[in-house]
């Protein structure tokens, strides 16, 4: 157990290796209840919220959740967090949003003040989240028997990959996402506090599930090629260095209207002078963030994130590095204890993403 934003957290149960190979197998049980939950309401919400965040919310549909980022006025990236349409028929605009816990009460401060006084933001101090993450999370929490709050909405095994919606499981009001953090199949499920030890027995007690700590959580996601803020991204990275534009709707990018707009509009059309991308590595040393990568002598870029891949049997990393230098295929060489370690560029996801996405077979 380890101290992090004001939270004890598990590194492990069983040891990193033994439980990044079950989730990729079986079904893990990850608690993230460090992350930020937060809610905005209001009439005028949308034209809010689309005034800090570089996202089309008349194309976000409710039930639906999309991937997003908090940008200061220069471009630079304050956070990525998720976003959500929790709008119920007849009710005013909501939207739910998880954020990072590092991050999160810089976040609510500045959602604060950039928030006009008749929209409310609710920081939901009192839930709890759970994440289920593996090929076998959605056999597991169908046996919980979830009810759907309203006869819309699918029940969690009918879901497909962003879908989220409220349930009752034994009276209890829960939040369910067809999401996570791991490349794999699952699900992130939001509790109230004083209910979540039950609901994380009764997942336990499912013989797919087991509790999995935040290190096998960084080799999933290091592997899944997701990106972790305060590692590979920061309020001195835009999304376009960090190839994170999928968090910016295709009419934000032409129309702006949103904090940091006019750099990465000329970003988009001229480019960067660097770019975040994979890198695969010969042998067994692992390259940990703040590496130096090199082509030849010359120093062209420095890690973020890496380390043993053990779906894959070698090293990863992810790294910032110029852009003359981040075509795929390009050979270059990371600086480890005095060493010089060849690495190759590589597509990310370095494992491909095995979301439930429609159309998939279950």
């Amino acid at each position: 157990m380890v101290p992090f934003a004001g939270y004890e957290m598990p590194i492990q149960y069983e040891g990193i290796l033994a439980e990044h190979e079950w989730s990729r197998t079986h079904a893990g049980l990850f608690d993230v209840s460090h992350m930020g939950q937060l809610e905005i309401s209001g009439d005028n919400a949308v034209a809010a919220i689309e005034a800090v965040l570089p996202i089309d919310l008349s194309t976000l549909k409710p039930g639906r959740q999309r991937y997003s980022v908090l940008l200061a006025e220069d471009g630079g990236i304050l956070d990525d967090l998720m976003i959500l349409n929790a709008t119920g028929q007849g009710d005013p605009a909501t939207y739910y949003l998880v954020v990072n816990g590092a991050t999160k009460w810089d976040d609510i401060a500045h959602l604060r003040e950039h928030l006009p006084d008749d929209v409310t933001l609710t920081h939901l101090a009192d839930d709890a989240l759970l994440a289920l993450q593996g090929p076998e999370a959605a056999q597991a929490l169908a046996r919980l028997d979830l009810q759907p709050m309203n006869e819309r909405w699918p029940r969690t095994e009918d879901m497909v990959f962003m879908d989220a919606a409220p349930f009752s499981w034994n009276g209890v009001p829960l939040r369910v996402s067809r999401s996570g953090y791991t490349g794999e199949d699952g699900y992130e499920i939001s509790v109230p506090a004083d209910h979540a030890a039950a609901l994380a027995d009764a997942l336990c007690a499912q013989p797919e599930v087991k509790p999995i700590g935040l290190g096998a959580r960084d080799s999933l996601r290091l592997e899944a090629g997701l990106p972790l803020y305060g590692h590979d991204m920061s309020p001195d990275t835009s999304p376009v260095e960090a190839g994170l534009t999928f968090g910016i709707n295709k009419r934000r990018k032409a129309e702006g209207g949103f904090p940091g707009a006019e750099r990465i509009q000329r970003e988009l059309a001229e480019g960067t002078s660097r770019k975040w991308v994979g890198l695969a590595l010969e042998g067994r040393m692992a390259a940990r963030e703040g590496a130096a990568v090199f082509s030849g002598g010359i120093n062209v870029g420095k890690v973020t994130s890496g380390g043993f891949s053990p779906t894959l049997g070698h090293p990863i990393a992810m790294a910032y590095v110029d852009s003359a230098r981040a075509a795929q295929g390009t050979d270059l060489e990371i600086e480890v204890r005095g060493k010089r370690l060849p690495a190759r560029v590589v597509p990310t996801p370095f494992v491909p993403h095995r979301y439930h996405r429609k159309g998939a077979a279950q």
